[in-house]
């Protein structure tokens, strides 16, 4: 079954034009236009299926900075502060909180990692506590075990997958914009070079300035445009357990098994760090020279897919005419099957662990794509050679936490205000260069 997701109402009606198109209704297209509309800019965000179904719904909902790459902190730290302000903004509850996060871990050589992350932190001014053998078996006292060691981030927290979103999308309309679910964009007018409209499936909106924030979909959207933006997707499972499960931490992190407490129904979501499947596609194909130090770095943890990713159309290399039925309206949502091995064995190792969870039957279990960049580092910017388009793409499964962080920066570049954190760190052209930099620890 898909991620438990709040459905909400959205706009009827396509304006004629907008100053700003936001194609693509996940946590950081959403911001985007939330914070576009708070500013008084006029703007229309448009959806091919409902807003917050694909990736942006299936995450761990952990809003966190600990262990955050250098490059990302800044704007971790900055979506924290704007996650806090969203309820009193909108009038409604997007379910985060600041619960803090534990690790706990038998590794000395991960624990000696962490410890050099907390130091490097402190001088940007983030608290963690790295926990002793006695402080992590008292605070890791759900699992019955005794640790090595750990780590504590009393400031991060998690946030309510299945409502933060279509919340942030409620607050983009009470601001004064539009929203659009089932309607797809199926490209560009451009006028001179630069962007002069919107194509959707359900017609054109001009406007001199689009954001394309479509996850997965991103790549093979500006590949019609002649843009080459190296992105790669894999399949994460994930599973539910419970309700009314007590006693256990609300965002947990070990070697093992990560838990993290749903918000909705008392229940928990379980998954394993890393894990995930590798779906060949065409894209995949195209962009692997790119990707062979990150698949170094990481290919431990990925496992061989199957043809899901093919059939799914979203990594595909073909190209589509504006005035046709594209792969995204053939593809509302993206909801692949979740590995059956993998959500079995994540089960296992939960029980095992948690004494806590014996008993408790998989209530609901999904998948979602990742999206990736060759440095595990997101895109944003405007891309060069087409004014008026802004890529914000590639989020390497850290896009839920960052999500206001990212859409507030995409505001700040849209409407000309001094942007919330260095924009320069997450600029595509990087990746035109023979090497783009280091691939990111987290």
């Amino acid at each position: 079954m898909p991620a438990p997701l709040l459905h909400i109402d959205t706009t009827p009606d396509l304006p004629a034009e907008a100053e700003v198109v936001v194609i693509g209704g996940g946590v950081v297209g959403t911001f985007a236009a939330y914070y576009l509309a708070r500013r008084g800019v006029s703007v229309a965000l448009v959806e091919k299926g409902r807003i917050g179904a694909e990736q942006s719904s299936r995450n761990w909902g952990w809003c966190r900075q600990q262990n955050r790459d250098a490059r990302e902190l800044p704007m971790a730290t900055k979506s924290l502060d704007l996650w806090d302000r969203l309820q009193a903004e909108i009038g409604e509850d997007p379910g985060f909180r600041r619960c803090g996060l534990l690790y706990l871990s038998n590794d000395e050589a991960e624990i000696a990692r962490w410890a050099k992350w907390r130091d490097f932190a402190a001088g940007e001014g983030v608290v963690t506590h790295m926990l002793s053998e006695s402080e992590a078996r008292a605070r890791g006292s759900a699992t019955g075990r005794s640790w090595k060691g750990g780590v504590f981030s009393p400031t991060d927290g998690i946030a309510d997958t299945s409502r933060a979103v279509p919340v942030a999308a409620r607050g983009v309309m009470k601001a004064g914009g539009s929203v659009h679910q089932f309607c797809a964009a199926r490209g560009l007018e451009l006028q001179g070079g630069r962007v002069s409209g919107v194509v959707t499936e359900k017609g054109t909106i001009r406007t001199r300035m689009a954001v394309m924030a479509g996850g997965a979909w991103a790549s093979s959207f500006c590949r019609q445009l002649g843009i080459r933006f190296p992105q790669s997707a894999v399949r994460s499972s994930i599973l539910a357990v419970g309700p009314h499960v007590e006693g256990l931490p609300d965002a947990l992190h070990t070697a093992e098994i990560s838990v993290t407490r749903r918000g909705e129904t008392g229940g928990h979501t379980l998954a394993i760090s890393g894990r995930a499947n590798v779906d060949p596609t065409p894209q995949q194909i195209l962009f692997a020279r790119e990707f062979v130090p990150m698949f170094a770095k990481r290919w431990r943890a990925l496992r061989p897919g199957g043809t899901e990713g093919w059939r799914s159309g979203h990594e595909t290399a073909a190209r589509w005419r504006l005035d046709e039925q594209t792969p995204m309206e053939r593809m509302r949502i993206l909801d692949p099957r979740p590995d059956a091995r993998l959500v079995a064995e994540t089960h296992r190792r939960a029980l095992e662990l948690l004494p806590a969870l014996r008993g408790t039957a998989i209530t609901a279990s999904w998948a979602g794509y990742i999206d990736a960049t060759p440095d595990g580092v997101p895109a944003i910017g405007e891309v060069t050679g087409v004014p008026g388009l802004i890529l914000a793409a590639g989020f390497s499964g850290h896009g839920f936490g960052i999500g206001p962080g990212a859409g507030h920066l995409v505001a700040d570049l849209a409407s000309g205000a001094a942007p919330i954190v260095d924009p320069r760190p997450y600029h595509p052209d990087r990746f035109a260069a023979s090497s783009w930099g280091k691939v990111a620890d987290f």
